[in-house]
């Protein structure tokens, strides 16, 4: 069926907590939603992992939910996909059963192999061809020790038998029903093994970890040709064209096709990725350089941090805490709060993230008092998310002033926090720069949709997406630079004296 004969475009989601699909039209709105939880497996301290075989099963689910009421296949023009980024996933090539549990991006377990490698002086060199850093948080060690540590991995891998990727790459063999072992230029940027200057595996790196190019994806445009589904799976055949995690697919979705818009997304972690243009900035404050996106062939890049913890830290208040029964809570509760409260919270859980890049730094709660109580913890816990923000937002702008361009003016915000109207004013006060909240929040879903409508038709180019953005809310600072100045101090204070600086 014709692209402009078709109603919607399907966006699969899957995220760190759950996975989602989606209905768009060809405004950008969302028609219809189906979701289902994530189980979470933590086998030992600092290790995350998923059931790559529960996520399939859930992404099947979710989208065959979304085809009822009279919407069939041939109502939708494309699928695109976004992920949870540098979670890694090796399977067997010609029965695609999964060896080990999926490694969750979250996981620590190769701090040990990270440090190896720093002391060996190879830092710079990660950084100068990927852009990245050397941390636990990227696939490449990951897919290094499941080679090393699942019995008779790596001869397999040798003989061309296994297959390496991140979750989008195992959503599209399953989809095609193993037909493809494809991947975008995004994922492949966030591995650890991505030269992102000439956008292909790096034989130097992959030599470190000894891994055999065999096990890896092809690299392709995130607006690209990835495959069709089986016909089976949804009643017909629906190309799969658009695919990107979910960092970049919400730079989309949020329409920061120009340098120096920059968005921040706020789910389980926080991500934050201010757009470069086609130069690629070499970060001097540990911030990463990362592919935004690659349409038609051409590389735009971006400046990203990644905070570890944000909607993550409401779910300790809720779980772990039992400070509140519900998300939603949070904010009457930060906004009960003594407001001279001194108070913070940081949420080293599973180390920090940029621009400390800490691994094994541990979560501390200092400036309690006897009269502090469940109210001031809720407040410290989001400001703690205000707080990262304006470490990254700070950094990105030093980095791009000094590569000439213009430092980040504005934030655009989106994901489930940003519904809390005390904390987006709270972040706006500490960064003391307006913030804006779109219309359309589902940004990461929305980006992958609209990567996939741009290769079938379904949108135009990326300024017909642009078009699309509108503001819902933008938020202005009102708290006094005396006392911006006086929390982010403290901040600053209590994270030095977490990772013993």
């Amino acid at each position: 069926m014709a692209a402009e004969e078709a109603r919607y475009i399907l966006a699969i989601d899957q995220g760190t907590t759950s996975t989602r699909a989606l209905l768009f039209d060809k405004s950008g709105s969302p028609m219809r939603v189906r979701q289902r939880e994530l189980t979470q497996h933590f086998p030992q301290d600092g290790w995350v992992e998923h059931d790559a075989g529960e996520i399939w099963e859930a992404t099947l689910a979710v989208c065959r939910g979304l085809l009822t009421g009279g919407t069939v296949a041939a109502n939708i023009a494309a699928i695109g996909i976004t992920n949870q980024r540098e979670t890694t996933v090796l399977w067997d090539r010609a029965s695609g059963e999964p060896l080990h549990h999926a490694i969750v991006w979250q996981d620590r377990r190769t701090a040990g192999i990270c440090s190896g490698l720093k002391a060996e002086g190879k830092e710079p060199i990660v950084q100068e061809k990927t852009g990245l850093l050397l941390d636990p948080y990227f696939s490449g060690t990951k897919l290094a020790w499941l080679l090393d540590n699942v019995p008779g991995a790596r001869p397999r891998a040798e003989a061309g038998e296994l297959c390496f990727g991140t979750i989008d790459s195992w959503l599209i063999y399953k989809l095609t029903g193993g037909k493809r072992h494809v991947t975008d230029a995004t994922n492949a940027s966030r591995t650890m093994l991505f030269n992102i200057d000439r956008q292909d595996w790096d034989d130097e790196i992959l030599g470190w970890f000894d891994i055999p190019r065999s096990v890896l994806p092809e690299v392709k445009d995130c607006c690209d040709d990835f495959g069709v589904t089986a016909a089976d799976l949804f009643g017909a055949e629906i190309p799969i064209a658009g695919v990107a995690g979910d960092q970049q697919a919400a730079t989309v979705g949020q329409a920061c096709f120009e340098p120096g818009l920059m968005k921040s997304t706020y789910g389980t972690g926080c991500f934050a990725l201010v757009n470069t243009g086609g130069k690629r900035v070499q970060s001097q404050n540990r911030l990463l350089g990362t592919v935004a996106y690659r349409i038609g062939g051409k590389t735009t890049y971006a400046l990203e941090g990644s905070i570890f913890m944000a909607g993550a830290i409401v779910q300790w208040l809720r779980d772990e805490m039992g400070l509140i029964d519900t998300s939603e809570e949070s904010e009457a509760m930060a906004r009960d709060a003594n407001p001279m409260s001194h108070v913070i919270l940081v949420p080293a859980f599973t180390g920090l993230g940029a621009p400390y890049w800490e691994p094994e730094a541990r979560a501390a709660l200092f400036g309690m008092v006897r009269d502090t109580g469940a109210p001031e913890i809720v407040r410290a816990a989001l400001e703690s998310v205000s707080f990262q923000t304006r470490d990254l937002m700070d950094a990105m702008g030093e980095d791009m002033r000094e590569a000439g361009l213009t430092a980040p003016k504005a934030l655009r915000v989106d994901g489930g926090m940003v519904m809390n109207d005390w904390f987006v004013q709270n972040m706006t006060d500490i960064l003391g720069r307006p913030v804006e909240r779109p219309e359309v929040t589902e940004t990461t879903a929305l980006g992958a949709a609209y990567l996939a409508g741009m290769q079938v038709g379904f949108y135009g180019g990326t300024k017909d997406v642009a078009d699309h953005w509108r503001c819902e809310k933008a938020f202005a600072p009102e708290m006094a630079e005396e006392e911006r100045n006086a929390r982010y101090g403290r901040w600053q204070g209590a994270v030095k004296r977490v990772i013993g600086g």
